[in-house]
């Protein structure tokens, strides 16, 4: 479950460290892990244990043993699905499925960060968390980044170029937030005191160069916080023309978040906009798996062709390989 290349840099610590070539440095080594996702979690899923019947309907799915239809799809049961309408108007049905009555709740921390909605693709979350940031009251503070090219003689060829880069990992290049509005912290500022990649947070109050937000969930859960500009650096994995730094808040809106970002995260109430269907292995358990129950689960699946009645059933992708070996 983890990186190739931190594996490969503890392996060559461990022969460091023992004087020999041998692999791990002759150390027996355990890698575990829930391989229906990428989280090391039990092969029971914990969260719908008050819910038998979803909790099988979830393993099921975890293990790729669902029945497919002819298609090679799976029938996803009409209790979690939103029927999809038209293309103009599903987004607002999700929206107000999941953030009903958003006007006179924006002011109930435990209502906004108690629910998302999860999709495949960072776009498609970019999408949702602007649209829904417009409806969200208040007054909108808007931060713009500072993007600077690694070598500086290209930063006046390059410049407007790297403001409209969206790398996956880094904050937008310009960020609207609203007071209340939800937040997810992007980088690794202090673990021991909470702020982690991935922690949920509300918006307090905003200064040039600081915002003042409140953890959301977990153990420092109510935690006033403050969180500071810092310089971001581009991925080496990210295939892009050049890597630049930008300089800017290590947050996101998260009203929406990728199915991938959600792993680890549990939620009261999950919609799941299939807008395209998952394209990556154990994907489609860990969106369904972040509630704990059933009835706290909806899925608005866009058919592949907008006039065919097909809203209910979707691709699975599950390696069952990579299952049987972790059992076996």
């Amino acid at each position: 479950m983890a990186k190739k290349k931190m594996v490969e840099a503890f392996d060559l610590l461990l022969r460091d460290l023992m004087e020999t070539n041998t692999l791990f440095g002759g150390k027996i080594v355990v890698f575990s892990g829930d391989f229906r996702q990428t989280l090391p979690v039990l092969s029971k899923n914990m969260r719908a244990t008050k819910d038998p019947e979803f909790c099988e309907y979830l393993m099921r799915i975890g293990d790729g043993k669902e029945k497919k239809n002819d298609h090679g799809k799976i029938e996803i049961p009409h209790s979690l699905i939103i029927p999809f309408t038209f293309e103009k108007e599903y987004l607002n049905l999700l929206f107000r499925n999941t953030y009903p009555d958003l006007y006179t709740c924006c002011t109930k921390t435990s209502f906004i960060t108690s629910r998302a909605i999860l999709t495949t693709k960072n776009d498609f979350v970019d999408e949702i968390n602007d649209m829904l940031i417009s409806q969200f009251p208040n007054t909108e503070k808007v931060y713009i980044a500072i993007d600077e090219t690694i070598d500086p003689k290209d930063q006046s060829e390059y410049e407007d170029f790297l403001h409209t880069l969206n790398p996956t990992g880094l904050p937008p290049y310009k960020l609207t937030l609203k007071k209340n509005c939800p937040i997810m912290l992007l980088r690794n500022l202090n673990p021991c005191e909470g702020l982690c990649n991935g922690t949920r947070l509300i918006c307090n109050d905003f200064k040039p160069h600081v915002i003042s937000a409140t953890i959301s969930s977990g153990d420092f859960k109510n935690t006033h916080v403050f969180i500071p500009r810092i310089p971001l650096m581009t991925s080496e994995d990210e295939k892009l023309p050049l890597p630049f730094k930008r300089t800017r808040f290590p947050v996101r809106l998260c009203f929406a978040m990728t199915i991938n970002k959600a792993q680890g995260q549990t939620l009261d109430f999950v919609d799941i906009n299939l807008r395209e269907p998952v394209f990556s292995h154990g994907q489609l358990y860990v969106a369904l798996s972040r509630a704990t129950s059933s009835h706290s689960v909806k899925a608005l699946i866009r058919p592949p062709i907008i006039d065919e009645n097909d809203d209910h059933s979707t691709y699975n992708v599950v390696y069952n390989e990579n299952i049987e070996k972790a059992f076996s």
